[in-house]
């Protein structure tokens, strides 16, 4: 299954989550791991150049000689953002004027999005990535959800809201950064492939 780096859909990854997070933190240091296994397996990783689970997977990242894009904006009266971390190593700035267009660009320059434990920005962040994913089914950008958490957040959205068995299509839970990794390649074999659509019946493609 596994395919040529410069022949890869996926080539850069973005990584999104709580902007709190502290080294200490459980939290902090699985986005650590994972943005080191991510440039272990030459995938560049993007975030938004703050603090937190931003500044954890740059960490990550750096320390496997990988690649960090940066899309960043300087707020002037946005008093709960924030903002730029002088401690995050990005290798390249991408500047935006607003919020919104630094969730657009974030979106836009991943193939691929591992969305962490966060609030209510990393909430925004996953509803419009998960919307894109199921309207360009076949075509899209997927998503990985990290933690198993995520196993009730989306149970909790089937059983509650009005969903159509896609949107359950272009996501995978998981919990370890090899999952990450074995995620990533699952999904680049079923773009690479044209697999459009796949039955979660018969669960084809499981860790």
């Amino acid at each position: 299954m596994e395919t040529k780096t410069d022949e890869r859909i996926i080539k850069t990854v973005t990584c999104l989550g709580f902007a709190d997070a502290h080294e200490d933190d459980t939290l902090f240091t699985g986005a650590y791991d994972v943005g080191k296994a991510l440039a272990e397996n030459k995938y560049v990783v993007a975030n938004g150049g703050g603090p937190g689970v931003m500044r954890a997977t740059s960490l990550g990242a750096k320390a496997a000689n990988g690649k960090v894009i940066g899309v960043t904006f300087y707020p002037k009266d946005v008093a709960n953002f924030e903002g730029r971390d002088k401690n995050n190593p990005i290798d390249e700035e991408i500047k935006t004027d607003n919020y919104l267009e630094r969730t657009l660009k974030l979106l836009d320059v991943g193939q691929a999005y591992v969305i962490f434990k966060g609030g209510t920005g990393t909430i925004s962040e996953f509803g419009m990535a998960w919307g894109l994913a199921r309207l360009y089914m076949g075509h899209h950008k997927p998503l990985i959800l990290y933690g198993k958490f995520w196993e009730n957040i989306m149970a909790t959205f089937m059983s509650n809201m009005r969903m159509r068995p896609e949107e359950f299509q272009v996501y995978r839970v998981a919990t370890t950064p090899e999952e990450v990794i074995k995620s990533l390649e699952i999904f680049e074999f079923m773009l690479t492939h044209d697999h459009k659509v796949f039955n979660p019946a018969e669960k084809p493609f499981q860790l």
